[in-house]
């Protein structure tokens, strides 16, 4: 099996390498600290294409496919998740429920802009009360004539609150166990968008709980066919685990980047620490885990984009990258020391958003389970 990446595929990686390194790195330390949405460079990657990279030149898109998508989160995510992860709920959760599942002139509508970067959109899923158990929804959504009315709540969602919103597309109860997805743009009455949480990591992000007060929206919003949302937010976090098993890449390999480059300058008793076995071995497990969650997602993504099935191969890298990601960033800030408890190094940051991998988009639990029944277990 050959996992070099085709010229295209490695001209894209560079190219969102050297804008990471250029375009994000130097700023991304104080919008984090202060908790700022970084909007210059989402229009920046807008203008890349970054946004559009797996849909169709029709809509707007690059045309490409989702592993394409995937070696970008890495190389964002090797600098910084929180544009990692902007990036990735834009496409995977914002764009890509309207991309698979919608109407045509659901399709025409939304997604020019949501490829362009111009607008965002959000997936709201996740209930106060919910969490893993997403199909415990609470949310409703009745039928009056042309109109949806949705009343509930969603907790824990990304890019929901941004001026640059468009729309969520939320999962609501239609019927006795019946869970349906809906379109609701951004404004609506009685749709209300809370502050930003105060959160550990992704600083930089939108993250934000969301009410529904009666909100009304026309039936033409429904997305894909009614009672069948609980089966498209599952494939949607198939997809979606995949990306995140990218980003999660990326910090791993960006914490091995961070500990090289210190290794080398640092030095204790007349040596760069790199020159002892202690710290050589532990860069070496770094990278050992950075390149197996590689592996691992690449796998994942290649059974995707040949139409099989790869449910256990997605969970796999889930678990895989969001444990090398926390591993590695505590080994990284243990070779860092004292400088690695300072906000100023990456690794800080680093260490803060690495968590939340281990919980977003399936927690580690979820992903086992998900592998033990495809075992059959």
């Amino acid at each position: 099996m050959d996992l070099t990446l085709t010229d295209e595929q490695e001209a894209l990686r560079a190219t969102v390498e050297e804008f990471a390194r250029k375009e994000v790195a130097p700023v991304i330390g104080e919008l984090y600290e202060r908790g700022e949405f970084p909007y210059q460079i989402v229009a920046k990657m807008g203008a890349m294409g970054l946004f559009g990279l797996p849909i169709a030149e029709e809509y707007g898109g690059m045309g490409g496919d989702y592993f394409t998508l995937c070696l970008a989160l890495e190389e964002l995510a090797r600098v910084d998740s929180s544009v990692a992860i902007t990036l990735e709920a834009g496409v995977s959760l914002g764009a890509m429920p309207i991309y698979r599942f919608g109407t045509e002139a659901q399709k025409r509508r939304w997604l020019p802009a949501l490829a362009a970067g111009e607008k965002l959109g959000a997936f709201g899923l996740t209930e106060p009360g919910g969490g893993s158990d997403a199909g415990a929804t609470r949310t409703t959504a009745r039928l009056d004539g042309e109109e949806w009315i949705i009343n509930g709540s969603k907790a824990f969602i990304t890019n929901s609150g941004t001026d640059i919103t468009a729309l969520i597309t939320v999962t609501a109860l239609t019927g006795e166990r019946q869970i349906s997805s809906i379109i609701v743009p951004a404004g609506t009455p009685g749709l209300g968008v809370a502050p930003k949480y105060s959160k550990v990591g992704w600083s930089a992000s939108d993250t934000r709980e969301l009410s529904f007060d009666d909100v009304r929206v026309p039936a033409e919003n429904l997305v894909g066919e009614r009672g069948r949302g609980y089966a498209q937010f599952l494939s949607i976090l198939d997809e979606g685990r995949i990306a995140i098993a990218a980003l999660a890449t990326g910090l791993a390999q960006g914490c091995v980047d961070e500990s090289l480059r210190y290794a080398r300058e640092r030095e204790a008793f007349g040596h760069p620490i790199g020159h002892y076995q202690a710290i050589q071995f532990t860069i070496a497990d770094m990278e050992a885990r950075a390149h197996t969650s590689r592996l691992a997602y690449y796998a994942a993504a290649a059974k995707m984009l040949r139409g099989e099935p790869f449910k256990k191969e997605a969970a796999i890298a889930k678990l895989v990258s969001s444990n090398a990601a926390m591993d590695n960033a505590r080994a990284a800030t243990q070779v860092f020391g004292g400088y690695g408890f300072i906000d100023d190094s990456p690794v800080s940051r680093f260490y803060r958003d690495a968590k939340i991998l281990e919980i977003g988009e399936g927690t580690s639990e979820i992903q086992r389970m998900l592998i033990a029944r495809q075992l059959g277990l």
